[in-house]
């Protein structure tokens, strides 16, 4: 009954969802995609207010203070809490700058935009005191609250502000004791993919679907209860990473959730995501950078758990720069990943950093598992050196705005066996509107195959290293060279047909001799 329960609230919470998004988007303000954090910002800011005061009022209700209430509190009195609240939270939130005061105000406030700004501003400048700056530090970059894209005058502006808080706050995301814990996070998760699908190639790069992140973070985790920490060398907004938390919980993970982001917004919304799914500021770090050119954690690497969806395709310096080949992370292989495509320049970092112990799921364009030259090297150098364990090819039409089949390669240093794994995936999916998407049942057959390590026609093969290696295959490994597809065309017994046809042919000539007879007996009439 529980799980029902958290079902309908769940469903009711995405209807809801919807409607005021859609409602503020259909207002003429500015485009779904763009507008996506002002929305997710807010939510941000809802979360962190109420996380907050509830935190406080916890403490005080438990010492007996059993009317206390933060937001009513004077920020004079709450200025006195700071310090001690800014080391176990984080950062700090003075009642009047609360989500819920500066609501209760918005429709009367002139200057609600300012007002905003300097809540935002106050509390990234909290965090910078404490050991969370870097968690907090640019986090409402992109919530510009002077922007003309949400209004060509002040007025205009705020009036959307006010609308902005108030559909933020109509969402039914509080947790009061017995309720799902994980609405924010949901609702998080709701909106990306909301966002992402009417937003074109634009929206698609953000967003790994829920189904494909899950598989990625069981296949990770084969014969794990528990990991010491998870790495995405390419973490968009988070959505990888924290699968893996659902997938083993987060007690299971013991020293936190790790990734690299390029792109400012994405990186921004991966922070929010984190606290929104209720990850401590000391639980995890996130960075902004370049992964293949500068890689931001090295000393806490070697990772026990990898998972990725890094850029198709994605240039980078690669060969055009040969001090790169000095690179700890991509000399073994004796050659560069082409500046054109640095898949697997990716895949060689991740390799790298990854624990003894532990495994690397990467989500991969096919072009990489059969293509020649400087690929077709590094290909050698991992099955050589054992380090594929596995290669699934998926369903077409998974991702966004991508209708190929990609693949899934699975890294393991530390092999009991001298072969890989192909998988034949390809028709493990269930038709959902436009796009294919992999059911329960899919994503346990597959991580049973790879667990399993057993041949079965036209879906698994494991083959010896030597011959994916053989002068016939030549280090490729798309799995349609090592699965047989299933004839699926009707098979003809030769037999039985030849039986009818003869039967046929006899009961022709049966007809055609009483044909005959008939006209003969005609004729002699005349």
């Amino acid at each position: 009954m529980a799980d029902v329960k958290k079902d309908q609230e769940r469903d009711e919470l995405f209807r809801r969802i919807y409607k005021i998004a859609t409602d503020l988007v259909h207002a003429g303000h500015v485009a779904e995609w763009d507008f996506k954090s002002y929305v997710l910002g807010t939510m941000f800011y809802r979360y962190i207010s109420e996380n907050f005061a509830a935190y406080i009022n916890e403490g005080e209700h438990a010492a007996g203070n059993t009317d206390f209430d933060y937001a009513k509190m004077s920020d004079a009195e709450a200025e006195t809490a700071r310090e001690g609240l800014v080391q176990e939270k984080g950062f700090f939130i003075l009642p009047s700058e609360l989500f819920c005061n500066v609501l209760a105000r918005a429709d009367k406030d002139d200057n609600l935009n300012e007002t905003l700004e300097r809540v935002f501003n106050h509390i990234e400048s909290s965090a910078a005191s404490g050991d969370a700056e870097n968690d907090f530090a640019g986090l409402f970059d992109d919530f510009d609250v002077n922007s003309k894209a949400i209004g060509e005058t002040i007025a205009k502006r705020n009036k959307v502000l006010v609308e902005l808080l108030n559909g933020v706050a109509q969402m039914p995301l509080f947790s009061t004791e017995g309720s799902n814990p994980d609405l924010f996070g949901d609702a998080y998760e709701y909106l990306m993919g909301m966002y992402a699908a009417n937003a074109g190639k634009k929206g698609g790069q953000y967003f790994t679907p829920a189904d494909v992140s899950e598989l990625l973070a069981r296949l990770g985790t084969i014969g794990k209860t528990k990991i010491n920490k998870v790495y995405d060398p390419a973490c968009g907004s988070g959505s990888l990473l924290l699968k893996v938390e659902k997938v083993l919980g987060k007690d299971n993970i013991e020293r936190g959730f790790y990734g690299q982001e390029i792109d400012l917004t994405t990186y921004n919304l991966c922070r929010i995501n984190m606290f929104l799914h209720n990850i401590e500021f000391d639980k995890f770090s996130i960075v902004r950078e370049d992964t293949l050119l500068s890689p931001q954690h090295w000393d806490d690497q070697p990772f026990e758990l990898i998972v990725s969806n890094p850029p198709f395709s994605v240039p980078w310096e690669g060969d055009k720069n040969v001090t790169l080949i000095n690179d700890p992370r991509f000399a073994p292989a004796g050659v560069l990943a082409p500046a054109s495509k640095g898949d697997m320049a990716f895949i060689m970092h991740s390799l790298s950093w990854l624990a003894n112990n532990g495994a690397a799921a990467i989500v991969c364009f096919p072009g990489i598992m059969y293509r020649g030259g400087a690929e077709q090297k590094i290909r050698k150098y991992l099955v050589d050196n054992n380090f594929v364990d596995a290669i699934i090819q998926l369903p077409s039409n998974l991702f966004l705005n991508v209708t190929i089949s990609v693949d899934i390669m699975l890294l393991k240093k530390n092999k009991t066996d001298n072969a890989v794994l192909f998988v034949d995936a390809s028709k493990e999916f269930v038709k959902v509107t436009k796009n294919n998407r992999l059911s329960e049942d899919n994503i346990r057959r597959i991580v049973s195959a790879v667990a399993e390590r057993k041949d079965e026609p036209h879906f698994a093969r494991l083959v010896p290293n030597d011959e994916v290696g053989s002068k016939q295959n030549n280090y490729n490994l798309s799995v349609s060279t090592y699965v047989e597809q299933e004839d699926t065309r009707e098979k003809i017994d030769i037999v039985k047909l030849n039986a009818e046809i003869a039967e046929i042919v006899a009961r022709e000539q049966k007809l055609r001799e009483e044909i005959d007879k008939i006209v003969a007996e005609i004729s002699n009439e005349q």
